[in-house]
């Protein structure tokens, strides 16, 4: 199977609300209960292109999203500008075919573009598999916020991961 990376596209966006959709109603890597509409994730993709911050697809060779990935602000505060917070999520069934290093990989380049300093990852940390892929892209570990988040009926520890960007 052929990967590519392109810009995501109004018309990607159910498969991406079924991505994030699976996500939060199944795992903790996004602290979300409820699930997003559709009007939910348009909302979102026009918010993303109004403040320049991209979202990107991982697509076969059929043009079938597998996966995405986005950042944005990672705080409000002027003094933050410089630094964002980055998502990537690959459909049920993809994941360990590199599909999420791609996605990574390309928002890391864009970051670059845009003259940005630090990609912030917030990372549950049961989730062994997710901070080694992003250790292996360069990532450290930056701190643990404990029980920090909750879900699932339980406090939930948060393993900050920073890139800075060179």
């Amino acid at each position: 199977m052929e990967i590519h990376i392109r810009a995501a596209r109004i018309e990607d966006i159910e498969t991406i609300l079924e991505v994030v959709n699976d996500a939060i109603l199944n795992t903790t890597a996004i602290y979300d209960y409820d699930v997003r509409t559709l009007n939910n994730q348009i909302d979102w993709f026009t918010e993303k292109q109004e403040q320049d911050f991209p979202i990107v697809v991982a697509v076969d060779e059929n043009d079938s999203v597998l996966g995405f990935g986005t950042y944005g602000s990672f705080r409000l505060k002027i003094g933050y500008k410089f630094t964002v917070e980055h998502s990537v999520y690959v459909k049920e069934g993809f994941s360990g075919k590199g599909i999420g290093r791609q996605i990574l990989s390309e928002l890391i380049e864009i970051a670059k573009k845009q003259k940005l300093h630090t990609i912030i990852g917030l990372i549950d940390t049961d989730n062994a598999g997710s901070i080694a892929f992003h250790e292996k892209l360069g990532f450290e570990k930056a701190g643990v916020l404990q029980e920090a988040g909750y879900k699932f009926e339980r406090w939930l520890d948060v393993q900050l991961m920073q890139l800075i960007l060179k």
